[in-house]
């Protein structure tokens, strides 16, 4: 592996995977290939353009384009495919699950069609611990059936089916990892914590679904980056990895430790009706992935200190995002909800 094409690469958890890899191959190249859609953010990257000039590029495209793919690819000799490129948040897939099944589906197989004819040495799919659906006791394990329920999970277990045919079929060089419930700097402000937390930074209500006892399994980006790149270069070809953080909390117990760390007061959050379809609880066995060497080390309580931090010091990052596409999705998605809070 010497070229490494990273689709999604502005995103979240791409671009932290990009800075790690970069940190962690010296003798890698680095291609990010992103849309840049809504949650798709050059300022993800800064550093990383400043820091790795010679072994960073980045290119705008889309992975439902063929020609941007195979033309990428064929240009910078990619031998190494790693896929973050999605749309990936549960409530826009309620509201226009179009774009889920364009990008995650679709694109998927055009990203497939080029690995299989440029023959890359290894495909990697970032999917969700979500394709395994709603987990009331136990844990998720690899083999498990996938039961998505929501349009966003079942566009990620689409992709994984198509994945595994064409392993199957062509004997393409796969592997897949199921991630957690990730948080950390540079998410973007839909997702539970940076949405509760810049809100409760302007004192705004925290629309908090239900009872918020739904229970997920926290994993810090830098530990879900270490994970994808374990698999990625020591992980069997064609199999499917789990990368947790094995660290359960209730969302409403996250929500009063962000809450306590701003010395905010607990009266910010409002509980509004449950979104269609929640899922209750997620957890992961990582025992295969424990196998290869990889385990969490960071610790839950820390990171949050230092993910609440990154937002208080860096406002022109999500201020800027805050003011823009995000307020009329804010509003269909909340205003409603809010009008009607207990």
């Amino acid at each position: 592996m010497k070229n490494i094409l990273i689709t999604g690469g502005a995103g979240f958890i791409g671009s932290n995977y990009v800075r790690y890899a970069l940190e962690a191959h010296p003798d890698w190249h680095v291609f990010v290939l992103d849309k840049l859609t809504y949650a798709g953010n050059l300022d993800n990257l800064l550093d990383v353009a400043e820091k790795f000039k010679g072994r960073y590029a980045f290119a705008q495209g889309d992975i439902a384009d063929r020609e941007v793919v195979f033309d990428l690819i064929r240009r910078y000799r990619i031998d190494t495919i790693v896929n973050f490129a999605a749309e990936s948040h549960v409530d826009r897939s309620i509201l226009d699950p179009d774009a889920f099944i364009m990008t995650d589906v679709y694109g998927t197989y055009v990203l497939l069609e080029a690995a299989r004819e440029f023959q890359i040495e290894r495909f990697h799919q970032v999917s969700t611990d979500e394709v395994y659906g709603d987990i009331p006791q136990g844990y998720s394990q690899e083999g498990d059936p996938l039961e998505p329920n929501s349009p966003y999970a079942a566009s990620k277990a689409s992709a994984e089916l198509l994945i595994r045919a064409y392993r199957m079929t062509y004997n393409l060089p796969v592997t897949v990892t199921r991630g957690s419930n990730t948080f950390g700097p540079y998410q973007y402000p839909e997702k539970l914590l940076p949405l509760f937390i810049t809100n409760a930074i302007d004192d705004l209500p925290l629309p908090l679904y239900g009872d918020g006892m739904q229970v997920r399994d926290w994993l810090h980006v830098v530990d879900h980056a270490r994970g994808i790149d374990v698999v990625l270069t020591q992980g069997a070809v064609g199999e499917t990895y789990n990368v947790g953080g094995e660290n359960e909390r209730h969302n409403i117990d996250v929500i009063r430790m962000m809450l306590a760390i701003l010395g905010k007061p607990e009266s910010l959050i409002k509980r509004v009706a449950d979104r269609p379809g929640h899922d209750r609880r997620y957890a992961l066995d990582t025992h295969k992935l424990r196998a290869l060497g990889w385990a969490p080390r960071t610790d839950f309580e820390a990171a949050l200190r230092e993910t609440v931090a990154w937002y208080v010091n860096n406002e022109w990052w999500w201020r800027k995002i805050k003011s823009g596409e995000f307020k009329e999705f804010y509003r269909r998605q909340y205003a409603e909800r809010l009008a009607q809070a207990i």
